[in-house]
């Protein structure tokens, strides 16, 4: 049985596994849901001690509704995110997020700091090349469908084909979209990536990032990882004001190591519960 909260005007779903103590949020990217493998089992390893974990499916993943508004996708999902834990009256809650999960997780805590406890960040998009990629694989499919087809075409792709089968409304409200606002939309998300000088998390200024004051736990970024750069992960804990910068629990290959082996070892993210202790560890120590 799904549950689902109603926020901002869209259909969220999520799960909450645990029912008191220290609220944890744990927050991915790309278009992954909340039961990617690796994230439910976090989930579980946080929640052992004692503490909650919200899992949910952002907009535009999972069994949550479309939302095709905002000045990108991140400051959206970010946005919801803050309206989520309001209403569910989980806040403030710790933020820990990878990949694309790590910028709506930053963007939260910049915007909407009174549901924030703390962050925990990993993996952490980043880099010309990194955001150059991440602009691709988010937006050309949907610009290149819409603009040579139209929003059947989008509707039809492996991204958002999924998103529609399982909720009518997703797929109306995507075929109904004027092409031309949907591509202005697609566009401006996409440049949203281009990195900027002063800025080491897309539309995170450098100096919005100082005024976090919520205490991190940043895990560095592997030396051989071009997608989630070290010198991001380094940065990034140097502008956050209580920061702290941390060896992760695996060698400095994992990511590159989980893409080559994502089909035979069961997807990209099933050695995320090894962050557990430290994550718990960090808490203990830090947070009230």
């Amino acid at each position: 049985m799904v549950t689902y909260a109603n926020v901002n005007g869209l259909r969220i779903g999520y799960d909450l596994i645990g029912d008191s103590g220290r609220t944890w949020v744990l927050t991915l990217g790309g278009r992954f849901t909340r039961q990617t493998p690796g994230l439910p089992e976090l989930a579980r390893a946080l929640a052992a001690q004692g503490d909650r974990v919200l899992l949910w499916d952002r907009p535009n993943t999972g069994e949550s509704d479309v939302c095709l508004a905002g000045p990108s996708e991140p400051r959206m999902q970010a946005d919801t995110l803050a309206a989520l834990l309001t209403e569910l009256d989980l806040g403030p809650a710790v933020l820990a997020g990878a990949t694309v999960g790590s910028h709506v997780s930053l963007l939260t805590a910049a915007h909407h700091p009174e549901v924030v406890a703390g962050l925990s960040l990993w993996w952490i998009s980043g880099g010309v090349m990194g955001l150059m990629i991440l602009a691709n694989v988010y937006y050309t499919p949907a610009i290149t469908a819409a603009w040579t087809t139209g929003m059947e075409a989008v509707a039809a792709l492996p991204d958002w084909a999924p998103l529609l089968d399982q909720n009518e409304r997703n797929r109306s409200h995507v075929l109904e979209q004027d092409r031309e606002t949907f591509l202005a939309t697609m566009q401006q998300w996409m440049a949203a990536y281009c990195p900027r000088p002063g800025e080491q998390v897309p539309g995170l200024p450098d100096e919005l990032a100082r005024a976090i004051t919520a205490p991190a736990l940043v895990f560095r970024g592997g030396a051989s990882d071009p997608f989630h750069p070290r010198a991001t992960s380094e940065a990034l804990a140097g502008l956050l004001p209580n920061a702290r910068l941390v060896e992760p629990p695996w060698g400095d290959r994992e990511y590159l190591d989980r893409q080559a082996e994502r089909e035979s070892a069961g997807g990209l993210f099933v050695r995320w519960p090894l962050l557990a202790t430290a994550m718990r560890e960090w808490a203990g120590e830090t947070l009230a």
